[in-house]
């Protein structure tokens, strides 16, 4: 059994999952790299990584380099003489970081590698419909999300389930994942498999606000995953029409209802308890949305207040 000494990154609140079962386990966390802080809201408060706030209240050795390539911090992180990395959820690593521990450097991913490589795979596979994803453990190599996989766990992805379950979900087993793929490098009892890089590869590049904007053209199914694919967070939003008013609305939860209609697209059918859109096949019932300087509300409270005129529409 080899003695392991791990140096674990990562960054947001997906990774603490994952941190903290190593802790709870009695691994030997010699040190956690996260991101430096940063600046955020109104008064430009230096906020700490997920990562970080966790790792100290544990009494942690934290690392947060502006660069992964500075002398000073390779110096830093050799003299902890670490001899397996852990990566979750954290930025592109130089070749000088990922080959430095005597047994490697291995990265969780949350889907079923080759499938989703890239920055939002959680959100990508209910945008896209699937049924099913899971997690990937894999060596770190020249490229993003293409090394030897470790070891895979998958699990269904509801139909109702968002973007925030799925997350939840996928920590959980990712947790899991991580501790057997330890324990099976501490014991020297595993074998990898090389990923294939052709066939019907899907990606999961960064999502950014233009890519969040709802298409009302597309149907209803479509569109019910987008929203839930991108819930609660970064969140998809379109514009509320209300005559002479333009309003950017996020939307965080709909239904579908099947049925005929010839009204057009995008057009707004509500009541005093609900606001239902028009769409290719039927309608999306609108049951959570922001609207710009307002707060995250559910529609039927949101109806109370908010006066909409007959020709109202989104998008």
């Amino acid at each position: 059994m080899k003695a392991l000494r791990i140096v674990f990154m990562g960054t947001p609140d997906f990774a603490v999952g994952i941190l903290d079962k190593l802790v709870q386990e009695k691994h030997n966390i010699v040190g956690v790299i996260t991101a430096p802080d940063r600046p955020a809201g109104r008064g430009r408060k230096l906020n700490e990584s997920a990562v970080k706030k966790y790792a100290v209240e544990k009494n942690l050795n934290v690392l947060q380099p502006t660069n992964l390539k500075d002398p000073e911090f390779l110096n830093t992180l050799k003299s902890l003489n670490a001899n397996l990395q852990i990566v979750v959820a954290f930025r592109m690593l130089p070749k000088l970081v990922w080959a430095m521990p005597e047994y490697g450097t291995f990265n969780l991913h949350a889907s079923l590698l080759p499938q989703y490589r890239g920055a939002a795979p959680i959100n990508w596979a209910i945008i896209n419909g699937e049924t099913k994803t899971g997690v990937t453990t894999f060596f770190i190599d020249e490229k993003i999300d293409t090394g030897a996989i470790i070891m895979q766990h998958e699990t269904v992805i509801e139909q109702t389930d968002n973007a925030g379950d799925l997350h939840d979900k996928l920590m959980h087993l990712g947790a899991d994942t991580v501790l057997k793929t330890v324990a099976r490098i501490q014991e020297g009892n595993f074998k990898t498999t090389e990923q294939p890089n052709s066939g019907d590869l899907k990606d999961a590049h960064k999502l950014f606000k233009e890519t969040c904007e709802i298409d009302w053209n597309k149907t209803a199914v479509d569109i019910y995953n987008f929203i839930r694919g991108l819930s609660p967070y970064p969140a998809a939003w379109t514009t509320l029409t209300n005559g002479d008013q333009t309003i950017i609305t996020k939307i965080y939860s709909a239904s579908i209802e099947e049925g005929k209609h010839e009204l057009p697209t995008g057009s707004l059918i509500f009541t005093k308890k609900e606001m239902k859109v028009a769409v290719q096949g039927g309608y999306l019932n609108l049951e959570e949305i922001q609207l710009q300087g307002k707060k995250r509300m559910m529609v039927k409270d949101l109806l109370n207040g908010l006066n909409l005129e007959k020709n109202a529409k989104m998008g």
